[in-house]
């Protein structure tokens, strides 16, 4: 029997009980990864998603034990420079923004490639829920329940050859319905990238929701990435090629302004952005700042990978 996800057949209110009795039977992972949950079988439309309250999960928490921001404020405060600059205009720019019909190339050095439909893409792969903190560049964050599926379940689908050391994503490119892509101080499309150990960690997933819904088109919808241990510039979104390559791609802000935007972009509260101190950060909706945990909190987790590095140089 097909498992129907909780969050499409009952109202929010119900949706967040259920967690908060999850919470309690010590549901969350040291991960932060909830209950696997099924997809059905067609995913709706934007458009067609529930117009939510702006209810607060109370009782729900990362592994840390902060609680979940709530819809409202992780769909009303975005960084999306495709429509504008300005965070809180960003929902009402991209409210008529149409992200299907839509597809999505998966190639370069890789034995199987492929192009997705996104429903088909998310079918095909059963999402489950984890709480992720989102650390900005900026020095605020959120806490934030992604649907999704980890990224290295794709990879194995595609099939990396041994050439392929990093992967590189592509955002869509449409001056005509992201006025902000008319700012030609960048050089759009957006691109962003990972080292492939980085892309094949278990953490590293593809979003597809928030909240029980269907990715709003401000967070980046239909598809977008979400590293949890970076920065949040590094979750390229909306996006319609994901390639495996020999080199290190050149990300849209390692070109805009490569002394204070590196390739790594791991949250390190110990090397200060040029322009600001990393070593505190504003959670969305609290008073007051709160220390920056390094690689935000998924040290344990991720660490290994950077053995012998110095983050100072490779920032």
């Amino acid at each position: 029997m097909v498992k129907i996800k909780s969050s499409e057949i009952t109202p929010e209110h119900v949706y967040l009980s259920r967690r908060k009795f999850m919470v309690g039977l010590g549901a969350l992972a040291a991960t932060a990864a909830l209950a696997a949950c099924d997809t059905p079988s067609s995913a709706p439309a934007a458009s067609d998603a529930e117009t939510p309250g702006p209810l607060k999960a109370e009782g729900a928490t990362d592994e840390l034990g902060d609680p979940l921001n709530t819809y409202e404020q992780i769909t009303n405060y975005n960084n999306y420079y495709e429509f504008s600059t300005d965070k809180q205009e960003v929902a009402v720019l991209a409210a008529n923004f149409a992200s299907r019909p839509w597809t999505i190339e998966v190639g370069g050095l890789v034995r199987n490639p492929k192009v997705y439909d996104v429903d088909g893409l998310i079918r095909r792969f059963p999402s489950e829920e984890r709480i992720y903190r989102h650390r900005c560049v900026e020095g605020w964050s959120m806490v934030i329940p992604w649907l999704g599926f980890p990224f290295h379940r794709l990879l194995a689908e595609v099939e990396p050859t041994a050439a392929a050391k990093y992967v590189k994503f592509t955002s869509i490119l449409d001056k005509e319905r992201m006025p902000g892509q008319l700012n030609g101080w960048y050089d759009w499309p957006y691109v962003e990238g990972l080292r492939l150990d980085e892309a094949m960690h278990d953490l590293t997933l593809m979003v597809t929701g928030l909240y029980g819904r269907t990715l709003p088109n401000q967070n980046g919808a239909p598809l977008r990435v979400h590293v949890p241990w970076k920065y949040g510039f590094k979750s390229a979104k909306a996006m319609v090629k994901i390639e495996l390559v020999e080199e290190q791609p050149v990300s849209l802000w390692m070109s805009a302004a490569p002394n204070e935007y590196g390739f790594y972009a791991n949250v390190n509260p110990g090397h200060p952005h040029p322009r600001w101190s990393q070593a505190s950060e504003r959670r969305i909706g609290e008073a007051g700042r709160r220390p920056t945990l390094m690689f935000n909190g998924y040290a344990e987790e991720v660490t290994h990978l950077y053995a012998g590095m110095d983050l100072d140089v490779n920032f």
